[in-house]
């Protein structure tokens, strides 16, 4: 179940349309990893496994716990989506990568999880470059606080 989001006072139009997009886009999010039998963690974890990963680097670049990695990695590992092996460089270091059943998912997931692609079909090519501009501007810069 997605969260709702909404600041209680004080919200101009620009920004309550942003939190409904972002609503939509969660609860779009949740409906198809459900639809493929899996968490929207797990979908979010599977989806970054393109290529093997460090147990400890997806905990970083999804800013979790490690503990709650390892457990959402154990759930795919169960599944048969995923195996885990000691790092070539240092043994200590478990990396994580989908199998071939994993890839198979992912791919069933990409084509559940339709947001984006229906939401910019509703606009023109003309609408989709000034909404990538504005986004481009929006979003704050990789690598600082807010990002």
């Amino acid at each position: 179940m997605a969260v709702t989001h909404r600041v209680a006072t004080g919200t101009s139009e620009a920004e309550e349309l942003l939190l409904d997009l972002v609503n939509a886009y969660e609860q779009a999010f949740d409906r198809a990893a459900e639809s493929v039998g899996l968490s929207a963690a797990q979908a979010c974890v599977l989806g970054r496994l393109s290529r093997s990963r460090s147990m400890g680097g997806l905990a970083v670049e999804l800013e979790c716990d490690a503990s709650n990695i390892t457990q959402i990695v154990r759930r795919l590992d169960g599944a048969g989506l995923t195996y885990r092996e000691a790092a070539a460089e240092d043994k200590r270091v478990r990396m994580v990568a989908r199998t071939p059943k994993g890839d198979a998912l992912d791919r069933d997931f990409g084509h559940a999880f339709s947001f984006a692609r229906e939401a910019l079909a509703r606009l023109s090519d003309e609408e989709q470059g000034l909404l990538t501009a504005l986004l481009r501007k929006a979003l704050p810069p990789a690598g600082s606080p807010e990002a």
